[in-house]
C-alpha cells in the first residue's frame, strides 16, 4: 500500500514442504525451490529458517532479495483487491522441498514486511517439525 496506513485485513502466510504435498485452500502458492538450499551445507543443515544464519543465507543475495520484493508487492496488491471485493482473507503458501529452510525464511520475512501496513497478519510453518536434520 502506498499511503502507509494500516488496514485491517486478515493475511495468513505459511510455509510448507512439497514432499508432504501442496496445500489446497490458498489464494497464492509460491515455489521457492529455485533459491539456494542451506540443506546442502553441512554446517547449516540442522538450523531452520527461523534462525538468522538461515534467513541470511536465503535472503542476503540477489535472488532472495528479488523474490521477497516481488512477493511483497504481489501480496499487497492481492490483499487490496480481495478487500475491495469483500473477501474475508488472503492465504499465501510458500513452499520448498521440506518446509524447513527456504520457505520458512521467506514466510517470516514476508510476514514482517506485510505487518507494517496490515493488521491481522499471521504466519505458521506447517511442516517444520516433520523431520530432523
Amino acid at each position: 500500500m502506498s499511503d502507509n496506513t494500516e488496514t485491517i485485513f486478515p493475511i495468513t502466510i505459511f510455509s510448507f514442504g512439497y514432499k508432504y504435498g501442496p496445500p489446497q485452500d490458498v489464494n497464492l502458492l509460491v515455489d521457492v525451490r529455485f533459491l539456494d538450499n542451506p540443506f546442502h551445507d553441512e554446517k547449516l543443515r540442522s538450523f531452520t529458517g527461523l534462525e538468522v544464519c538461515i534467513s541470511d543465507f536465503v535472503l542476503n543475495n540477489g535472488a532472495g532479495q528479488q523474490c521477497l520484493l516481488h512477493l511483497h508487492r504481489m501480496a499487497e496488491f492481492l490483499a487490496e483487491q480481495l478487500k475491495l471485493k469483500n473477501k474475508e482473507e488472503l492465504r499465501i503458501a510458500i513452499g520448498c522441498t521440506g518446509g524447513y529452510h527456504r520457505s520458512v525464511a521467506i514466510t517470516e520475512a514476508l510476514a514482517k514486511l506485510l505487518s507494517s501496513n496490515f493488521e491481522g497478519v499471521t504466519r505458521f510453518h506447517r511442516d517444520i517439525n516433520k523431520e530432523s536434520h
